[in-house]
């Protein structure tokens, strides 16, 4: 059980605050948004970046889910792991390939603009940038600048809401399990001192 760095706001409180800046009542009963709308200018600036990128940007997705599934494996993102393990499937992603997302390399399942998105992926959380072989690979996949930016804008605010998801210790959602479906975690361990 993760003890909060900032103590989510109440459920009716969240509601309020949420209303005021024009942020959906389902996004408010969330832990995320409990949290981040102590700061409701934050909340709402984030709430508005997210939205951007889901609703319009040109990845597909199930390719936008599997990129936050993997961001969230990598990050020992918990809370980003759990609460899109119940949203990855209303946008294409089954069952078995959230699970193969834990060691993608290892499977051939993927498409080559899957490939690349994982490669790209892997690199920005791992070293900050994505390589220039692993860069040719999302040109070839990813053929217009609009996807390129949105592939590597993605990529960059999910793994900046993991960080700060684990920094503040935003806890799950009442009623969900930690790694679902088996419990199992990424096998690194994550500083908390």
């Amino acid at each position: 059980m993760v003890t909060p760095r900032v103590a989510p706001l109440s459920a009716d409180d969240s509601k309020t605050a949420a209303e005021h800046v024009g942020i959906v009542k389902l996004k408010a009963g969330l832990s995320i948004y409990r949290v981040l709308l102590r700061q409701p200018q934050l909340a709402q600036r984030i709430s508005d970046l997210t939205d951007e990128l889901t609703a319009n940007s040109s990845l597909d997705a199930r390719l936008r889910e599997m990129i936050i599934m993997r961001i969230g494996w990598l990050n020992n993102g918990v809370y980003e792991w759990t609460q899109h393990w119940q949203l990855a499937p209303l946008f294409g992603v089954d069952q078995a390939d959230l699970l193969a997302i834990r060691d993608w390399e290892r499977h051939d399942r993927w498409s080559a603009a899957d490939r690349a998105a994982l490669h790209a992926t892997d690199e920005t959380v791992r070293a900050g940038v994505i390589s220039n072989d692993t860069w040719a690979e999302c040109a070839a996949a990813f053929p217009t600048e609009q996807s390129q930016l949105d592939l590597v804008a993605t990529i960059g605010v999910w793994k900046m809401l993991s960080e700060l998801l684990q920094n503040v210790a935003v806890p799950l959602d009442d009623g969900l399990d930690a790694w679902p479906p088996d419990g199992v975690a990424p096998h690194h361990d994550v500083a908390t001192s």
